[in-house]
């Protein structure tokens, strides 16, 4: 049987296709029809500029439907999909395009001179345009086309995507994800999280990313459900939005917001079946005032780019604050010593994930991509964990330095080697620090040379024309000396201890 990613997903459509998939604030609805014929129409323009199966077609678009057709335009072409977050700047830009080749680009309106000149000097690409109201150069351009666009068929080890991930060297991997890794992550946790098509669910996260995307969207097309789809989280909205909603995902800085106005009460989720929180720590304090104040217990579960979800509390048992719940049904879960020996129950490791959601490997990067799996097939996560006598897994710390904050990944080593760059800077460590809203905030440590009266504002300023604002240190503190161990390496733990009350 021929078949692919896209026309599985379209094969759980509901019969009528009349249905609303998606409802925008200002009310007004795309229909499971309308995401049908316009995936056929983009996939027919992406044709037409010269994408072919498996060619990359990279992304870097204001939220909008007409994005996500766009992403089902991609898939039902047999294209590769490259979701750039919409904050990145040029320079990070050159990188991704360089190493990915993309045939094709679409970015904002504003933001086409300036993609047209990086694209001139990376990658051979046609750019297109498409902005946050869905007009555009590409829609122009799929406008002309007809809606009889022949799904292309694909196996299930094809790529469907290229996400690209924080590196130890500090520059981003592509962790290449399957027509495979997509569907059955997609599968698998509309039952584990008890998706039907009488769902309807709030829609607030971006995208660019493997939660709003991949998880979120994907549970809704897979169900049959709709979505209330928000431009990104704006209380109000989410408020105004909440009473016809029956699911919502999100990141912890969500909850905390919702929960700093005296409006988020029971009555107002009365309908609400399932609050679903993860992509960075969730603090005891916010579940059990969720809990307090709702009647809700928050659903954590577990997941990165390169495995989708692994893990998830249950929908119908124990919700147990500091755990992620046990392994998805299909997905196996370790906890490994550095040499790869499975430890015993209650012992602390390195968690290690098997299953048919864990990612191909890193684009261009086979030795990378080796050290990260071991002969057995299991990928190495690099967080440190211990699996409890019901299973659950609990997430005690990052083997990586990895910072996560409102839900982003930042690797620090990408921001200190342009901090140290800087005239008057010795070097730095960029930590990520307990914050109220974010999770954690980025924070520079910074040691300076001499006479230098260089001032955290202007490193502030500097990082900021250089990238995504997520990354951009909140504060920078200067310091004599950083604290090193007896092999020179700065001990980052003393100075996340340090600093740990700055917000």
């Amino acid at each position: 049987m021929t078949t692919s990613l896209f026309m599985r997903i379209r094969d759980c459509f509901p019969a009528d296709m009349n249905k609303t998939l998606l409802e925008t604030p200002d009310g007004v609805r795309f229909s499971y029809r309308d995401a049908n014929e316009w995936s056929s129409r983009y996939a027919a323009a992406l044709y037409a500029a010269g994408a072919r199966k498996g060619d990359r077609v990279a992304v870097q678009v204001d939220k909008s439907p007409s994005a996500l057709f766009l992403y089902l335009g991609c898939i039902r072409a047999g294209l590769v999909y490259l979701p750039l977050n919409t904050a990145y700047q040029a320079q990070e830009l050159a990188y991704f395009l360089e190493d990915a080749s993309p045939v094709v680009i679409v970015c904002q309106p504003e933001r086409k001179a300036e993609m047209d000149e990086i694209a001139r000097v990376t990658v051979a690409a046609t750019v297109f345009s498409l902005g946050a109201d869905g007009q555009g150069t590409i829609k122009d351009a799929a406008s002309r086309d007809g809606t009889d666009f022949a799904p292309v068929p694909c196996a299930d080890d094809d790529l469907a995507a290229i996400l690209y991930t924080s590196g130890t060297t500090g520059k981003p991997k592509g962790a290449m994800m399957t027509q495979m890794n997509l569907w059955s992550n997609g599968r698998t946790l509309v039952d584990l999280w008890g998706f039907t098509s009488g769902d309807t669910l709030l829609h607030a996260l971006p995208i660019f990313h493997t939660h709003g995307l991949f998880i979120a969207c994907h549970c809704v097309m897979i169900s049959g459900a709709s979505m209330i789809f928000l431009p990104k989280f704006d209380r109000e909205q989410v408020i105004a939005a909440l009473p016809r909603a029956t699911v919502m995902m999100g990141v912890p800085t969500f909850y905390v917001r919702l929960l700093a106005g005296k409006d988020f009460d029971a009555a107002l989720v009365s309908n609400m079946r399932l609050f679903i929180s993860g992509s960075a720590p969730l603090l005891p304090e916010t579940f059990a005032n969720f809990h307090a104040r709702t009647g809700h217990y928050l659903l954590e579960r577990y997941g990165m780019t390169e495995i989708g979800m692994a893990t998830s509390n249950p929908l119908d048992g124990d919700r147990i604050i500091h755990t992620v719940g046990p392994a998805l049904p299909d997905v196996e879960v370790r906890v490994c010593d550095d040499q790869g020996q499975v430890l015993a129950q209650g012992e602390v490791g390195v968690l290690e994930v098997r299953g048919p959601n864990v990612f191909a490997g890193y684009w261009k990067m086979p030795e990378k991509t080796r050290e990260e799996f071991r002969k057995d097939g299991f990928f190495i996560t690099g967080d440190i964990a211990l699996i409890d006598d019901k299973g659950y897994v609990h997430i005690v710390g990052r083997a990586k330095d990895l910072v996560i904050s409102g839900g982003f990944n930042i690797y620090p080593k990408e921001i200190e080697t342009e901090i140290d760059k800087m005239a008057g800077v010795l070097e730095s460590a960029v930590i990520g620090v307990p914050h109220p809203d974010f999770g954690e905030a980025v924070v520079a440590i910074v040691v300076l040379q001499g006479e230098s009266t260089l001032t955290g504002e202007e490193i502030i300023n500097y990082i900021k024309t250089l990238m995504a604002n997520f990354k951009v240190p909140k504060q920078v503190f200067f310091v004599d000396e950083l604290p090193r161990n007896a092999m020179g390496k700065v001990q980052k733990n003393v100075l996340r201890d340090q600093f740990s009350t700055v917000f």
